[in-house]
């Protein structure tokens, strides 16, 4: 594989501490800026845009390539739910499937939620993980009508409160999305969302079900793991 960084002046170390502090913390450009001021790093805000649409496609795709090898995992039980998301006063739908431990699977977005967005949604999801055992979703009509073409009806759960792992899921996301000040077109947002949703799995411990040598544990391996992407 080709060196992605042979034509930068800084380091990888420096690009990759760049992107992880953009994509996984709610941080603004210009936040990013002054903290890596502070550590004698001098950059512009365009930079670190620039690295983030650069290189977070290919760190996201490194890190989804490891859990995709281990799809057994994911096929339990999936949680299905989208949220609203404004673009210059347009409604965008952003899909969102979640295993069984919270992590997220896909990130889709859309114009509408009809049928044919939920079967694109469920279709993407499925080439890639495989299909689940069971489907918690809302009791929005184009699940039921996307998994009866697909012959998946039988597998999915409308039960109230059952899909609390979903809506919660959603909540870095808009943590994102105020400190970026909303997104400025589709193809943004359907980008940022699928990088966001790889890279928070990544770093994304659950600290409140482990204890805390275990998290710091955890939280040391996916640094290293972090630090050594497309080495």
């Amino acid at each position: 594989m080709r060196n992605p960084f042979r034509y930068f002046n800084n380091s990888p170390d420096v690009i990759r501490l760049t992107v992880m502090m953009y994509i996984h913390c709610p941080l603004s450009l210009r936040q990013v800026e002054d903290l890596l001021h502070e550590r004698g790093i001098d950059l512009c805000p365009e930079t670190v845009r620039f690295w983030w649409n650069r290189f977070g496609l290919m760190f996201a795709a490194e890190i989804r390539k490891r859990r995709v090898r281990n799809r057994s995992f994911s096929r339990w039980r999936w949680h299905l739910d989208e949220v609203f998301v404004r673009i210059n006063g347009e409604t965008q739908h952003l899909w969102r499937a979640v295993d069984h431990e919270g992590k997220v699977l896909e990130a889709f977005a859309t114009k509408r939620r009809d049928r044919e967005a939920a079967l694109r949604f469920l279709k993407k999801a499925m080439k890639r993980y495989g299909r689940p055992k069971a489907i918690v979703t809302a009791r929005l009509g184009s699940y039921r009508a996307a998994m009866k073409s697909i012959g998946n009806a039988s597998s999915q759960q409308c039960r109230r409160w059952r899909n609390n792992r979903a809506e919660n899921s959603h909540q870095p996301f808009r943590r994102r999305e105020r400190a970026m000040a909303k997104f400025r077109n589709a193809k943004t947002l359907q980008k940022f969302a699928a990088v966001h949703a790889s890279i928070h799995n990544h770093f994304n411990h659950q600290r409140h079900l482990t204890s805390r040598a275990d998290f710091k544990r955890y939280r040391s391996s996916s640094l290293t793991e972090w630090q050594n992407l497309m080495v």
